[in-house]
């Protein structure tokens, strides 16, 4: 790379992943602090990013189709790039349309995946890729981008960009009365990822009658209010409910305040790693090791072994790393009694609460 690199990168969603870029980024300007890094991203990405130092985010509309994709060229043409040209993309989603967009990208060097995790032609839209080195977890392969730049990331920094008042909000949610706080973010995006609302209940309940306190938390989603007033419901404890309370700029110091977050694989789970806040994760569609909170696994509840033997007639070690085993009841492997396993290595591991 030149001394001065133009880079731009191409990463538009979800919250877990643009999360899991951060890292990269870190890289990327320590290692080359005069260079420029343009960052193409959804919506509500950049609103969770907004202030990330040394980034220009461009926001792409998804739903702008063709129209948008044109209106990128065009804004990107106006930039006084060197040559027109960014010295390197860095394209790291791999749906068709974000390998569509990249072609409305200018760049000299097109770095794409290694052909093991390349699928809807990403091939035919980059020029290098990144090592192939399976058996990773997801941000260690987003971290290998820098490597054909001839670099390499050997710490993970977050620093996530949360501003005071966003902090002085959660602060304001309950008292600092030196009562744990289990979090409950109940729902992802990908809803065969979702557990029982009477199973989060006999946990959130197991860990209040510990003393702890529970919080419920998510987003606006019908989908979260309805599950979050399933949970409540089935509840003996009570809990105080900020579903829907938050913005995407508070969520991180929200996040930030509990001990333990209990949720599927999840944005909230990649979240609450980056701020060092542990996390209860419920694997049975996806892989820990892959996908999990980066930082920690041992309050996981793992149950994708058993599901890779149900569903897939073999045991996770013989399938293709990265499989999803989203099946109608997959979730259920995991028993209220691994979710109070879970939570009670963590009470282990911190004596006193």
């Amino acid at each position: 790379m030149p001394p001065a690199p133009a880079l731009c990168l191409l990463r538009l969603s979800a919250l877990g992943d643009v999360t899991h870029v951060v890292p990269l980024v870190r890289t990327l300007r320590k290692a080359r602090p005069q260079a420029s890094i343009a960052w193409i991203i959804g919506k509500g990405e950049r609103r969770l990013l907004e202030g990330l130092e040394g980034v220009d985010f461009i926001e792409y509309d998804k739903k702008s189709g063709w129209a948008g994709m044109r209106a990128l060229r065009r804004g990107l043409r106006e930039r006084g790039l060197p040559d027109g040209r960014f010295d390197a993309l860095l394209q790291m989603q791999v749906a068709a349309r974000a390998n569509l967009l990249s072609a409305f990208v200018p760049a000299t060097r097109r770095i794409g995946y290694d052909r093991s995790r390349s699928k809807d032609l990403h091939g035919l839209f980059v020029n290098e890729r990144i090592p192939d080195r399976p058996g990773i977890h997801v941000l260690d392969a987003i971290g290998s981008f820098c490597e054909p730049l001839g670099l390499r990331q050997t710490e993970v920094v977050w620093d996530l960009p949360v501003p005071d008042d966003a902090r002085e909000w959660a602060r304001a949610q309950w008292p600092d009365d030196g009562a744990p706080t289990l979090l409950v973010s109940p729902c992802s995006s990908h809803t065969l990822r979702n557990w029982r609302p009477e199973r989060y209940a006999a946990v959130a309940d197991h860990a209040a009658g510990l003393g702890w306190r529970v919080v419920m938390c998510g987003g606006r989603s019908q989908l979260e209010r309805d599950t979050t007033d399933a949970i409540v419901a089935a509840m003996t404890h009570p809990a105080l409910d900020l579903v829907g309370k938050d913005t995407l700029k508070q969520l991180p110091a929200l996040l930030e305040r509990g001990q333990l977050l209990m949720t599927p694989d999840s944005g909230p789970m990649h979240i609450a790693n980056a701020m060092g806040t542990k996390v209860l994760g419920l694997h049975a569609a996806s892989n820990p090791a892959r996908s999990g909170p980066y930082s920690d696994l041992r309050y996981c509840a793992d149950r994708y072994d058993a599901a890779a033997r149900k569903y897939l007639g073999k045991p996770a070690a013989q399938i293709a790393w990265g499989t999803k085993i989203e099946h109608d009841g997959v979730m259920d492997l995991i028993a209220v009694e691994d979710g109070i396993a879970a939570f009670e290595r963590y009470r282990a591991d911190h004596p006193g609460r």
